[in-house]
């Protein structure tokens, strides 16, 4: 008897051990991982080896082990039909459901670049050429999109559009994609950049996140120089505090593409048109984000250097991007006037290239 009843101990620990290896398996299987790689596409290269395929998901943080994958496709799947090709996993998913989209090979993208600064309708414009629908989306009609707010509404409430909010970068989005999913994806990696202490960081400095966001688009567009930021975060609130116009083309500019009339060139009567957004002649921060912004604006604006600067103009002597920054308006006026000297030199000698046929 005694061996009897060794043997159905034996038997009952082997089913036992199948029936908590099941669940663990199904578990593994089952269970949703969330990750950070939902906005990007993962290429896997030709060659690349089931195994091998596994392992770099799992690197990824896509998949969440390599041995559940390894185990079901060993027992219960086909590791031939894993194929190369570019992915893009949604998050949370679940290990079968990438093993899944893994058979069913690669998936055509479209690559979208946002040039840090850009505007709102400079993206629609390249949003309804890259993705043409059927029936077709127009140009304003993407713009219309970005009207709405509730992609961001929890950071900043009182946004009046998307401006400032796509975030700058090169995406590859899938081909098929409608326009408001590829807004949604430049305003997710824009929310994956603000931290939410930023929104009390600026509340601490009288700000709200959208003035925040508005002043690091004016930063953005001033200087391409990241350590020159903090400095004209510096200026812009100097002239703020001493009631001053901020004086910054780039507005007029973003009031020109407003009402369709930007060619290129920044004409006086761009100069001189009423508009809130107008720096030039009103005071005060305009009413709201006139570009893209990155990451480093953004700092800048939220720690803005404590400088007596007023005023900057292009240093034409490293002719790099940087400034000269002034405190006084007659120094600033030697600099701009040594600036004037070279811009004229700059369009004689394009001229006179034009005239070669060079």
């Amino acid at each position: 008897m005694k061996p009897f009843k060794l043997l159905l101990a034996a038997l009952a620990l082997v089913i036992l051990l199948i029936c908590v290896g099941s669940y663990w398996l199904y578990s593994s299987l089952t269970t949703p991982v969330k990750h950070d790689k939902a906005e990007q596409i993962v290429v896997i290269e030709k060659g690349s080896t089931p195994t091998q395929i596994i392992s770099r998901l799992a690197s990824e943080g896509i998949l969440s082990g390599e041995i559940g994958p390894r185990l079901y496709l060993r027992i219960f799947g086909d590791p031939s039909k894993i194929q190369a090709g570019e992915y893009q996993f949604k998050s949370p998913i679940s290990p079968l459901e990438v093993l899944k989209e893994l058979e069913t090979g690669e998936i055509q993208t479209t690559k979208l670049t946002i040039p840090e600064g850009f505007t709102r309708f400079d993206i629609a414009k390249r949003i309804a050429a890259l993705f043409p629908q059927d029936p077709p989306v127009e140009e304003k009609q993407v713009l219309a999109m970005m009207d709405d707010t509730a992609l961001i509404r929890d950071i900043s409430p009182n946004a009046k559009n998307l401006e400032g909010y796509m975030y700058p970068s090169t995406y590859n989005i899938p081909k098929k994609a409608t326009p408001q999913e590829v807004i949604k994806i430049t305003v997710e990696q824009f929310r994956k950049f603000w931290k939410p202490e930023w929104t009390e960081q600026a509340r601490s400095m009288g700000r709200t996140p959208n003035e925040i966001v508005t002043i690091a688009s004016l930063i953005e567009t001033e200087t391409g120089v990241e350590r020159e930021r903090p400095i004209v975060a510096g200026i812009i609130n100097n002239r703020l505090a001493r009631n001053i116009p901020l004086g910054i083309d780039q507005t007029n500019v973003y009031i020109a593409k407003m009402l369709g009339k930007w060619d290129g060139t920044i004409h006086k009567s761009d100069l001189e048109v009423d508009s809130p957004y107008n720096t030039r002649t009103k005071t005060g921060l305009p009413p709201g984000p006139i570009s893209s912004v990155t990451e480093s604006s953004i700092r800048a604006a939220l720690n803005p250097e404590q400088n007596d600067y007023l005023y900057y103009v292009r240093n034409v002597d490293l002719n790099d991007g940087s400034h000269w920054f002034y405190a006084s308006a007659a120094e600033f006026e030697k600099g701009k006037a040594k600036y004037q000297q070279w811009l004229n030199k700059e369009r004689q000698e394009e001229r006179a290239n034009n005239g070669n046929g060079q």
